[in-house]
């Protein structure tokens, strides 16, 4: 999720949604155009990474706000597994494992053999 050309967007827009609680795809640009190196950032660019993370199951709707233009946005939010996402990533795989009692181990083990078959 975070390796390759989108991985500084989706970080972004993870942080986002992380920090500012739920919100419009207009919000999230607005929130990333202040990160230094994203300044230039294109609404089209932020919308495009949303619909991507959404369909990936990162990112979930959630509802409605209607903006002062008058018409209505839809809100979103990260789910579980974009949580998920940024805790591996900040966290080593080694104290992860440490933690680990052997029933959740064998249960991970299981999981991660039947992605490979």
């Amino acid at each position: 999720m975070f390796k390759g050309r989108e991985a500084k967007l989706n970080r972004a827009i993870f942080q986002t949604l992380a920090l500012k609680g739920s919100q419009t795809i207009y919000d999230m640009h607005k929130e990333t155009r202040m990160i230094r190196g994203l300044r230039s950032t294109r609404y089209a660019s932020i919308n495009k990474r949303v619909k991507a993370l959404e369909d990936s199951g990162y990112i979930r709707k959630i509802g409605r706000k209607k903006t002062k233009a008058g018409f209505e946005a839809t809100l979103y939010e990260l789910t579980s597994r974009a949580y998920l996402t940024v805790a591996l990533n900040l966290a080593s795989l080694d104290d992860l494992i440490a933690r680990l009692d052997e029933a959740t181990a064998t249960t991970i083990l299981v999981m991660i053999v039947s992605m490979v078959h």
